[in-house]
């Protein structure tokens, strides 16, 4: 399976990544690439849980662009 992500580096410098299609999928590195492996093995662990309690394993998302 293949998703998106976003990532951001914090006001400490770490690296915060975040898959949106799986509600309260989250991790950090301290690089860019830690960060991705992380969010991988998170993922993976969020998508065994979410399978466990019978959730749906991930949620539709949409990207709008907004001007302000």
């Amino acid at each position: 399976m293949k998703f998106l992500i976003t990532m951001h580096q914090d006001e400490d410098g770490m690296f915060i990544a975040e898959c949106p299609s799986i509600p309260g999928c989250l991790s950090q590195g301290k690089t860019r690439k830690e960060a991705e492996k992380n969010i991988k093995d998170a993922i993976k662990e969020c998508l065994e849980v979410r399978a466990e309690k019978g959730m749906p394993l991930t949620v539709s998302i949409s990207e709008i662009e907004v001007r302000v």
